[in-house]
């Protein structure tokens, strides 16, 4: 089955759109990239949707019109991912997050805060699956995280039941690490046993680009939106005592299940980070930059030695950050004990992996298989993931 996944994440980078050949269902599980494409957002689109990812407030006529705005431009990305290849008979996306609340409270744990009534988290992804199965004239599968949320999950991390089933290995466990605006781990074990998925762990790690994205903007004025290969890192040195300090920050040592997102690390935190850097004498931009993507790469290791039942045997890195050398660089030295590669190293392409893993989801959803996995996202039970829009 020809299937298109669409996925923009936190980095707000444009919209990766990919066409896939799947088959199978979930043991048996194979997919097939016949073609990806990263199609930019216009600039002005680009920047409303990081000013409401700040906190901008608009009308309610202001967020149907981005919500257009932005499905349209999935669309167009679902059209241009189909020339000149068979067209495909679904569409699975996840749309464009504008806003990330996790779940509050712990009514489903022991001890004191069992008593405490459990606060839905709350996900809004923009860019209605309605309008773009309207405008593609494909049936279209969106609105991922609602079933999720509703049955007290995080709603988030959702790749890793997909991660499990392709990137799943006999004999070895492996962390596969997504680097986006957000970082999140999906952690597989050896693929043995009956209650194999159900030890299948992942949550959000801490800041993935997003501080960076936001560093580099701001100290090459506009100019850049994002530091090319971590070039402009690696020519600083990372104050390592200032990250031990940022690590002491409750998001790291909470357990999981757990997500996050720029409502956290997004501009208001970079601001208290570069007070830090100021107070620590902290000022050449490559400095600070070397400083913040070390705290990605910490914060990764401090999460799998800190929840994890154990290391894995190996690291996969996927998305954005992938491509980033220094990044990749810093993650094997605070992980020097372990192979450190790309999900394209293994056969998945680490670029267009979290699309793959949304045509998959929508695969799922037309064939009546839960998406989600509890023991990631602390939902009560598995559920079918995605609203269905159109024929």
């Amino acid at each position: 089955m020809l299937v298109i996944g669409l996925m923009s994440g936190t980095s707000v980078d444009g919209i990766d759109a990919t066409l896939v050949d799947i088959s199978g269902t979930t043991h048996d599980l194979q997919v097939q990239l016949i073609h990806g494409i990263t199609v930019p957002y216009p600039a002005a689109l680009r920047q409303q949707i990081l000013d409401v990812c700040g906190g901008a407030a608009l009308s309610i006529a202001a967020l149907a019109e981005l919500d257009d705005a932005i499905a349209t431009q999935f669309a167009q990305a679902a059209i241009a991912v189909q020339q000149d290849h068979p067209p495909a008979t679904l569409i699975g996306s996840h749309g464009q997050t504008v806003f990330h609340r996790p779940r509050q409270g712990a009514s489903d744990r022991g001890g004191l805060q069992a008593r405490q009534p459990l606060k839905l988290g709350y996900s809004l992804q923009l860019g209605r699956g309605e309008l773009i199965a309207h405008q593609t004239g494909i049936q279209t599968v969106s609105n991922f995280r609602a079933a999720d949320i509703a049955v007290g999950g995080e709603g988030a991390p959702l790749v890793p039941k997909i991660d499990a089933y392709l990137l799943g290995h006999a004999a070895k466990s492996c962390c596969v690490q997504n680097l986006g605006g957000i970082g999140n781990v999906a952690y597989l074990p050896a693929r043995h046993g009956d209650r194999w998925e159900a030890s299948v762990l992942g949550w959000d790690t801490g800041p993935g680009n997003s501080l960076l994205d936001l560093a580099v903007v701001q100290f090459s004025e506009g100019t850049q939106t994002y530091d090319h290969n971590g070039s402009w890192a690696a020519t600083g040195q990372p104050y390592l005592p200032l990250v031990e300090h940022w690590l002491q920050q409750p998001f790291f040592q909470q357990p999981p299940p757990k997500s996050t997102g720029r409502e956290l690390f997004g501009a208001d935190y970079l601001h208290q980070c570069l007070q830090d850097c100021q107070t620590h004498s902290i000022t050449q931009p490559a400095d600070i930059l070397a400083t913040l993507t070390d705290l990605t790469a910490a914060a990764i290791a401090h999460s799998y030695r800190t929840f994890l039942p154990q290391l894995p045997d190996q690291v996969f890195l996927c998305g954005g950050g992938s491509q980033n050398p220094y990044l990749h660089q810093r993650i094997q030295h605070h992980l020097p004990e372990l192979p450190v590669l790309t999900t394209t190293q293994v056969g998945l392409d680490a670029n267009f992996k979290e699309a793959i893993a949304f045509a998959v989801l929508a695969y799922w959803r037309h064939h009546h298989i839960p998406g989600n996995l509890p023991s990631v996202t602390g939902a009560r039970q598995a559920v079918l993931l995605g609203e269905v829009n159109g024929g």
